[in-house]
């Protein structure tokens, strides 16, 4: 446990990583449905993302900008995810860290440039986490 989970209760903190961890595997099962209205349904609605050079203000721009995928270069694709770390600012805030890929139709495993470290902001409200934030880059595979 980090520092800054020390006033959490092992248990809540336990609990709390693991509903943060099935919000964000939620997002790739929705991927892999190439369903974009399962996609956006863990986003807040003011949640912001940026990915592929696109800044999206909210739910509703993240949902447009995917179904577009799912139906043009994204269709019949895999994400890919794996988190590294999720870490709480406070009881109500995770900061999770995670690499992804995507796997096109047709390939094996990934390509390189499809590889991305990714940063995500989740809040609980209500007892529920969603998604506030979520950002990519390219992963510099050596």
């Amino acid at each position: 446990m980090t520092a800054s989970q020390s006033s959490l209760d092992y248990a809540d903190y336990a609990a709390d990583e693991a509903a943060v961890r099935e919000v964000i595997a939620s997002v790739y099962a929705a991927w892999d449905a190439n369903d974009p209205d399962a996609f956006v349904a863990p986003y807040a609605p003011e949640a912001t993302a940026i990915h592929s050079g696109t800044v999206m203000t909210d739910r509703d721009a993240i949902r447009t900008v995917m179904a577009t995928g799912f139906e043009g270069p994204l269709k019949g694709s895999l994400g890919l995810h794996e988190v590294q770390s999720v870490r709480f600012a406070d009881r109500d805030t995770a900061i999770v860290f995670s690499k992804g890929a995507i796997l096109f139709t047709g390939q094996v495993e990934p390509a390189t440039e499809s590889r991305t470290l990714d940063g995500w902001v989740l809040t609980k409200h209500d007892g529920a986490w969603r998604i506030e934030a979520f950002h990519n880059c390219p992963e510099l595979v050596a």
